[in-house]
């Protein structure tokens, strides 16, 4: 909610008021003490509560899903998760029939660290006109908005149950920048061009009419992954290219782990493509699984250059915990295919088995052969170039391209 430190929300009594007012200056401060909050952006911070963008019920992840709470039940624990750096859900396809543990998550608000970060690297100044795609709670826009106008802000969200949740908010917290509901990965083309293009959700695939609406000189900041590693925060300037066009490039900055764009998400169960009835050819192979599942630069890697595989680790019943004997299964749902490795401790050969058309196993061997022999760079040292032809993931620098042939950009709309 909007207001000056020490003046009561309308609708609450003096008390509540300045504990609103103190809750949201404790929260602003928690993140200037842990360096997430810049100081041109505290001043928004220490004014929008985010108490007031917050549904009744919300659920909390947790190690074994994700457990219901509602304000009704209990206000004390509401409150305190709603004012510390926790992430929360805000939405899920079916929160009244099904198990706590099998809910999948389609809006929340991000943890206040990841926001304000975000918000940092936006680079935003008096003047700019940004636009954000997923408005989802309205927190982002809100302080967008508190800190350059409403007018100069632009928000789309898909959802339109979610988009009138957050209309209402801002507009009782007195913000009214441009809200539409609609698909954000096609931009929002009336008030275009934009100076900053924040993106609250994942992709795959950076929408070229992202770079076409931001102005040569602007700048994109969104959630990029992959199927295997969901994933890393790009920053993307703009500029015009003589041969291509607009085109977008920069780095990762790094971990940022969004729910994914609904169009470029992936429904079912890694395992639901595996077949029982078919054991798959067997196999063997030198290279330790344990990258793919511990090692966060090479998951990152590998998911670069094998698009559209997803992971799932079995362990052995009755395994204890620490027990380093598993099975990883490597999934493409689109083509049918799949690759286990065993992994049996002390042993330097993992017993493999494959099926369907594509090599799943011998892309993430290349993969991780690739990454090894480049003396395993971090996830932070790559980088990537989108035009109207497509998008290239880069090391280092945009003129050291991932090699042809190797890297398949996942080009998934």
């Amino acid at each position: 909610m909007s207001t000056a430190p020490g003046v009561d929300a309308p609708g609450t009594t003096p008390s509540t008021g300045a504990a609103i007012v103190r809750a949201a200056a404790a929260l602003a401060a928690e993140l200037a003490a842990g360096g997430w909050l810049t100081p041109d952006w505290a001043d928004a911070w220490d004014r929008v509560d985010r108490e007031a963008f917050l549904p009744e019920r919300v659920w909390v992840p947790a190690h074994d899903g994700y457990h219901r709470l509602d304000r009704t039940t209990d206000p004390a624990r509401w409150r305190t998760l709603v004012h510390t750096d926790t992430a929360l859900i805000t939405q899920v396809e079916d929160g009244t029939r099904a198990p706590e543990f099998s809910l999948r998550p389609t809006s929340s608000a991000s943890m206040p660290r990841m926001v304000a970060s975000m918000l940092a690297l936006l680079d935003a100044h008096e003047g700019h006109r940004v636009l954000e795609i997923g408005t989802g709670v309205g927190i982002s826009a809100a302080l967008l908005a508190t800190r350059l106008g409403d007018d100069a802000v632009a928000s789309i969200e898909l959802d339109p149950v979610v988009a009138a949740d957050a209309r209402a908010a801002l507009h009782r917290a007195g913000h009214h920048p441009h809200l539409t509901v609609g698909d954000g990965t096609h931009g929002s083309a009336e008030r275009a061009p934009y100076d900053r293009l924040l993106s609250t959700f994942s992709v795959h695939t950076i929408p070229h009419a992202w770079i076409t609406q931001t102005r040569p000189g602007g700048r994109i900041v969104t959630p990029w992954g992959s199927a295997l590693y969901n994933g890393v925060l790009l920053v993307l300037d703009v500029d015009a290219d003589a041969d291509s066009g607009p085109r977008a490039s920069g780095r990762v900055v790094g971990d940022a782990a969004f729910m994914w764009e609904r169009g470029q998400g992936v429904r079912g169960a890694v395992m639901d493509t595996v077949s029982e009835q078919d054991p798959g050819v067997p196999g063997s192979t030198t290279l330790d699984p344990r990258l793919v599942i511990d090692d966060r630069d090479a998951a990152f890697c590998v998911g670069v250059f094998v698009p559209g595989v997803r992971r799932s680790v079995g362990r052995p019943p009755g395994a204890a915990p620490g027990d380093d004997e598993f099975t990883l299964w490597l999934v493409d749902a689109d083509t049918r295919s799949w690759a286990c490795v065993d992994h049996t401790p002390g042993t330097d050969v993992s017993v493999t088995a494959a099926h369907g058309p594509r090599p799943i196993l011998a892309e993430v061997e290349a993969a991780l052969t690739w990454w090894i022999d480049h003396g395993r760079p971090e996830r932070t040292r790559f980088g990537l170039t989108a035009t109207s032809n497509g998008q290239t993931p880069w090391l280092d620098d945009p003129s050291n391209p991932l090699p042809a042939g190797k890297s398949r950009p996942d080009t998934r709309p």
